[in-house]
């Protein structure tokens, strides 16, 4: 693993910019990377497409982290020079009514693993599990190789007040996932998915060694705007160790 990430999950201040899994529109995902990059991230998570990843390569020396739910995909991007791989980011097939079952991400993983043997891979956990199912799917995912667990919720969230207090509640369900799941696992877990620079230091108070955003930022049609957004992101965690977490000092051993 990178020593940046290392080190940024070591000190839980890790920021993950997501363009979406389902964004292959090379252009907005060029202004995503140039975002984040500019911005201040730690690493990128993009669409498991070999030409992005070369793009995104000829843009940034962040880390690039690949998002799909097909083994073989991650092996194509990882053969274009991906650093990371991430079954996850289930967002985006949510609204096509397609759920994602514990014995499915499990047997994806171990796939995965297999195929890809020396590569970090993080994992999702889906929301639409109860909590403790979550927290025993995310035990068995380390068990079969994952070495981050991400969590999820966002979209499941009917936030019933605007301002600050609807993004609290927006991002209610991913906090209460890291919260459970990081003092289950000794891997890292990264909070994802509804979360805004209001909430991001609760995930981090939560258990998280990191967060990841995608539509507050891949959503803006303008590139300043999308930096504006990282940096806020970048500002909002801890500039410095809060608290040496166990489960990142864990990973930098290996």
């Amino acid at each position: 693993m990178y020593p940046c990430l290392q080190q940024a999950f070591a000190q839980r201040n890790a920021l993950k910019v997501i363009s979406g899994l389902t964004n292959f529109d090379a252009e907005r995902v060029a202004a995503v990377v140039r975002a984040a990059d500019r911005g201040g991230a730690t690493l990128l998570d993009i669409a498991a497409d070999p030409a992005l990843v070369r793009l995104s390569k000829q843009l940034t020396a962040l880390p690039i982290c690949v998002s799909a739910v097909e083994p073989e995909l991650l092996a194509l991007a990882v053969a274009a020079g991906a650093d990371l791989i991430e079954i996850g980011n289930f967002d985006a097939f949510y609204a096509q009514g397609r759920r994602f079952e514990a014995a499915e991400v499990l047997a994806l993983t171990r796939q995965t693993r297999a195929l890809l043997p020396g590569v970090t891979l993080s994992v999702t956990v889906p929301h639409i599990l109860e909590l403790d199912q979550q927290v025993k799917l995310a035990e068995a995912l380390v068990q079969a190789g994952a070495d981050l667990i991400q969590t999820e919720g966002g979209t499941s969230s009917q936030p019933t007040h605007a301002g600050v207090l609807g993004l609290i509640e927006k991002a209610a369900p991913t906090l209460a996932a890291a919260h459970a799941i990081s003092r289950a696992v000794t891997v890292p877990v990264l909070c994802a998915s509804g979360l805004s620079d209001v909430t991001a230091l609760m995930a981090i108070a939560a258990g998280a060694a990191g967060i990841g955003v995608g539509s507050a930022i891949n959503r803006l049609n303008d590139e300043l705007a999308m930096i504006a957004v990282v940096r806020s992101l970048v500002e909002a965690l801890p500039a410095q160790p809060f608290g040496l977490d166990r489960s990142a000092l864990s990973l930098m051993a290996k």
